[in-house]
């Protein structure tokens, strides 16, 4: 919710022009530049992306990447300034190579011997990092902690080179920091290596993402990087890009159609056709300045959203088709912020800002008096229903970090799930009742009781009636990536919202 969001914008609507994803099939290379093969190789690698899948498949040979030269097959574009590079990996076939390698890489240049860094997987699960440090040097080799590494991620910050790995579904390992200087114009990429000059290796890579992070400059809550709206298979873990714009897009919410979404941008609420990437803006009048609360009931027919329009945030509700919206909340008892209906669509819950105290509060849809659900001090926010309404999931600060609470549908037993030592938000339940998403801060990066934009989250899944949780996305967003309910009708997919500068033509991007 944007707690933060005091200022009243003045929303301009404009005739917004779209492109759609033809530009995929016309660039081979994706979000690359170029395809290489690095030093003297017998057997020349190529790369095969599909479009559809947004997924590179590599072959590369070489005898190896050591000492003063390298020999592998490259997947590159051309990068200047901080970035971080990201990709889950995983080889395809076994012929018994232990030192084949896939990996993420920056080199100062295409030549045999450049100087460079890199993260490596080997084919006996040997996960490391290399670098050298100055044209022909040696090659320095640490290996890391983690064995079988899926998931990779290379970050610039000036000439610091930090490094991040998990086996899938873990958390990252504590990252390690390299000090290099690469040159400001390097290539960036993804590679393999056969370490075998007869042979050659394939691998496959999802996820593949070049993030231009946030300046030390950028205003927060008035200045904006770009959005993409990605749609994450909870099976396999992989998600893609179905849109992208200059604009700051915030919290999808999945029709019951199963076909579109709806989200927010610049105060407007926007349904968004996902076979066609067109968003139409909805008419919520007279709420004009909607922030990123809003929910459908269970039967798809209703929003409540939530909107500043003068003052603090007010709730109100709305036909999901758009039209005159209903206030639901009062003016002048402080902020609400709308995050749940109950499944028979008789009542709301929301996070209310009552004295300078945030409480979960329920509200009959229809209007009336409001009643506290939960009274501890500190942060109680996102509450929301299970699909059979007997609890009300939740986010709560009252144990020190933020965690993942429950509580029965009156607001007895409250119960916390997680207990781990991040911070943990927006907890949203399957439409089958098994399973929960939310959004996982770093405490070095975060207060427990804020959740900003542009931070290094996670998307963790657990049993609905707890249990372990496991990573499915690595993501640079935070506000505005799942605020509210973002599950598909049939439990398999989530939608939500990841943040760059620099935005990719292969994905449909919004004109301005």
């Amino acid at each position: 919710m944007f707690k933060k969001l005091t200022c009243v914008f003045i929303v301009v609507l404009t005739s917004l022009a779209f492109i759609n994803s033809g530009y995929a099939q016309s660039n081979p290379l994706g979000i690359f530049e170029g395809n290489t093969d690095i030093g003297v190789i017998k057997h020349k690698g190529s790369v095969v992306y599909d479009a559809k899948l947004q997924q590179y498949e590599a072959i590369g040979s070489g005898a190896d990447m050591w000492n003063d030269h390298d020999e592998f097959h490259f997947v590159w574009k051309k990068m200047k300034g901080d970035f971080l590079l990201r990709t889950n990996a995983a080889f395809i076939g076994n012929n018994g190579e232990p030192n084949r390698k896939y990996g993420l890489m920056v080199r100062s240049n295409l030549k045999t011997n450049s100087a460079h860094v890199n993260i490596m997987v080997h084919g006996n699960g040997i996960t490391a990092v290399q670098y050298r440090k100055v044209s022909g040097g040696e090659t320095v080799h640490q290996q890391t902690p983690v064995i079988s590494a899926g998931v990779l991620q290379l970050e610039r910050k000036g000439n610091t080179y930090y490094i991040s790995v998990a086996r899938k579904g873990d958390v990252f390992a504590p990252e390690e920091k390299i000090d290099l200087d690469l040159g400001d114009d390097v290539y960036v990429g993804i590679y393999v290596c056969a370490h075998n000059a007869d042979l050659t290796q394939k691998a496959v890579f999802n996820n593949v993402r070049i993030v231009k992070p946030a300046p030390a400059t950028l205003v927060p809550y008035k200045q904006y990087l770009g959005s993409s709206i990605e749609l994450l298979d909870m099976q396999t873990h992989n998600s893609r890009i179905v849109y992208q714009s200059p604009k700051s897009l915030q919290a999808p919410n999945w029709m019951v159609d199963g076909k579109s979404l709806i989200y927010n941008s610049e105060g407007l609420l926007y349904k968004f056709n996902i076979a066609t990437s067109t968003p139409v803006v909805l008419n919520t009048a007279p709420a004009k300045n909607n922030n990123n609360d809003h929910v459908l009931s269970f039967d798809g027919k209703m929003l409540t959203i939530s909107s500043g329009d003068g003052g603090p945030s007010i709730g109100y509700v709305v036909p999901v088709t758009g039209g005159e919206a209903r206030m639901v909340t009062k003016k002048g008892v402080g902020a609400s912020y709308m995050h749940g209906w109950s499944p028979d669509g008789k009542y709301l819950v929301f996070c209310g800002e009552r004295n300078n105290e945030y409480d979960v509060y329920r509200i009959p849809a229809a209007g009336g008096a409001e009643e506290r659900l939960t009274n501890t001090p500190g942060l109680d926010d996102g509450p929301e229903y299970t699909p059979d309404g007997k609890y009300i999931y939740f986010n709560s600060v009252r144990s020190g970090l933020m965690q993942v609470w429950r509580m029965k549908a009156d607001g007895s037993e409250q119960t916390q799930i997680t207990n781990d030592d991040y911070n943990n938000w927006f907890p949203h339940v399957s439409p089958d009742g098994k399973w929960i998403v939310y959004i996982t801060f770093l405490k070095s990066e975060v207060a427990p009781g804020d959740h900003p934009f542009y931070k290094h989250v996670y998307i963790r899944v657990m049993p609905a009636g707890g249990g372990p949780s496991k990573v499915v996305a690595y993501l640079y967003g935070g506000q505005g990536t799942i605020n509210t309910p973002s599950w598909s009708p049939d439990s398999k997919h989530i939608a939500f919202v990841s943040n760059s500068d620099l935005l990719f033509p292969i994905f449909p991007i919004a004109k301005n």
